[in-house]
């Protein structure tokens, strides 16, 4: 979180520098909401704070994550919830923003939510004087901790209001040479302050164990804590090197050794830089690729996609937690030329021979391809910008404007489509025919996939989602529930005479009987 909102600094663009980006982030971002035409429209001044937050919540909060005080970090948590929850609003970005919140429940404790039984229902004792001044230490920590946060952002961003207006007006004040100096100061402490969280949280872990009861528990559960802990020193180290490559001086003074070790594992991508929207795309338009086919060249059909932006009067859709690959990659596609996204040659080679799985990428139902009868003769691809439709322009979401030809009209033979396939290494094939499986799963998977088809992905994902979730409230309402005869109630008083019979051995009975009934008295 911390890279991705210095990336946006570090890459020097101006939209990011000036506090404009989400005045043109909205529309150009890879799969709007429906959301996202209104928030496109909201006040300027509002969306120049918004980046201020953004900076705020990606850069200054993410160090409060390793912060003593409770209250810091539970700050820290429902900062960044507020920020993946307004882009889940506002955009489609699959399951990316559901990781992160999950990844931020670490920052709670059970007694926040509220698992421990009978929390806060217990009578206030007053505490002694050593715990009084740590919770005033701490007190005095969150209000230096909100009032420096304040401070820093008010002056570094020029906060001002205009009372007569009833705005916020906000400006950068600091340049990219204190922001770089800046960064070559705090990048290794940040770095030094996980390895110190990942100490304590080891040493814990090893406190942990010296309780364990057993002499072979403990065997089992040292030879846990050795794999277990060494595979996450491994990982900690192995992730400091992609992560110091925002600040180069840092990433030339790490420690070899992780260096190393980066090198012996990155063909296994297990860590990776970090960085979202480095540099904000679309300032002019959003660039938007149109495949069109046809059956004599002269008449052409636009092929429509089922969530990326087509037709200008379509609602933007709500996607996720579906992550729809191809619209996803025409977005990519549409950020230079064809040639940049060699994948798209035969995505057009495809079209032409009529692949089902292909056409079901693009519509789910088949008679809504405009060639589900015969594949089209000729496709070509056509560049456009598009913008949302003011307010007031009834029918319409969007706006388009024709830039230039994107993808030469090809068809099959064409020397022009069969010299891309060559330079990128395709070759031309017939559809493949289907062949029978005597295998029972497969047999069993591919009815499975037959039957689900007809549905969406979306609809299918959130399907699933909420049936897990009814699934588990009913578990919840119909499940066993703790007696409170359950609960501790102290012996009843019993007489002593009755006392001494229960204890007495009977004659027949033997010395384990006896012993027996001493334990139960």
């Amino acid at each position: 979180m911390f890279a991705s909102g210095v990336v946006k600094l570090t890459s020097r663009c101006p939209t990011w520098w000036g506090l404009t980006a989400l005045t043109y982030h909205y529309e150009t971002q890879c799969l709007p909401t429906p959301a996202a035409w209104f928030a496109h429209h909201l006040p300027v001044w509002l969306h120049r704070l918004s980046v201020v937050a953004t900076f705020l919540i990606e850069i200054a909060v993410p160090p409060l994550f390793f912060a003593p005080a409770r209250r810091l970090r539970l700050a820290a948590f429902y900062s960044q919830v507020l920020l993946q929850v307004l882009i889940i609003i506002t955009g489609n970005y699959n399951f990316f923003n559901l990781l992160t919140l999950v990844l931020t429940t670490s920052l709670l404790d059970d007694r926040h939510l509220a698992a421990e039984a009978g929390n806060g229902r217990h009578k206030k004792t007053p505490a002694s004087w050593p715990k009084a001044l740590l919770a005033l230490s701490a007190l005095l920590l969150e209000l230096a901790v909100y009032g420096l946060l304040a401070y820093g952002t008010a002056h570094y961003f020029g906060l001002e209001v205009d009372w007569e207006q009833l705005t916020l007006h906000s400006r950068t004040t600091f340049t990219f040479h204190q922001f770089s100096q800046w960064l070559k100061m705090v990048t290794l402490p940040t770095m030094w302050l996980g390895g110190a969280s990942l100490t304590w949280e080891l040493l814990v872990a090893l406190w942990r164990w010296t309780q364990v009861p057993g002499s072979l528990r403990k065997l089992w559960t040292a030879v846990q804590l050795s794999i277990v802990g060494t595979a996450t020193v491994a990982m900690f180290l192995i992730s400091l090197v992609p992560y110091s490559y925002m600040e180069p001086s840092t990433h030339g003074r790490l420690w070899t050794g992780a260096h190393r070790l980066f090198g012996a594992v990155e063909h296994l991508q297990l860590a990776n830089s970090y960085g979202l929207f480095r540099r904000m795309t679309g300032v002019g338009g959003r660039p938007e690729v149109v495949l069109e086919g046809s059956y004599d060249r002269h008449h052409w059909t636009e092929i429509e996609f089922m969530y990326k932006p087509g037709n200008v009067s379509r609602p933007p859709p709500l996607v996720a937690p579906h992550q729809p690959r191809l619209d996803w990659q025409m977005w990519f596609a549409a950020l230079g030329p064809h040639t940049h996204s060699p994948w798209f040659t035969s995505l057009v080679l495809c079209l032409l021979q009529g692949h089902e799985a292909v056409i079901r990428l693009i519509q789910n139902d088949v008679s809504r391809y405009p060639f589900h009868k015969q594949p089209p003769t000729y496709v070509r691809a056509q560049r456009y910008k598009y913008w949302f439709s003011q307010p007031g322009e009834p029918g319409q979401w969007w706006r388009r404007q024709w830039v230039e030809e994107f993808f030469p009209p090809v068809s099959l033979g064409d020397p022009t489509l069969d010299t891309l396939l060559k330079q990128f290494g395709f070759q031309v094939k017939s559809p493949r025919r289907a062949r029978s499986s005597g295998n029972a799963l497969a047999q069993a998977l591919h009815w499975v996939r037959k039957q689900l088809s007809p549905l969406e992905a979306p609809t299918l994902l959130l399907g699933l989602i909420l049936t897990v979730g009814a699934i588990r409230v009913l578990q919840a309402l119909l499940g066993p529930r703790p007696s409170r005869e359950e609960k501790p109630r102290p012996a009843p008083k019993k007489d002593p005479g009755a006392a001494k019979d229960q204890a007495a051995p009977a004659p027949n009975s033997s010395n384990s009987g006896s012993q027996t009934a001493r334990r139960k008295k």
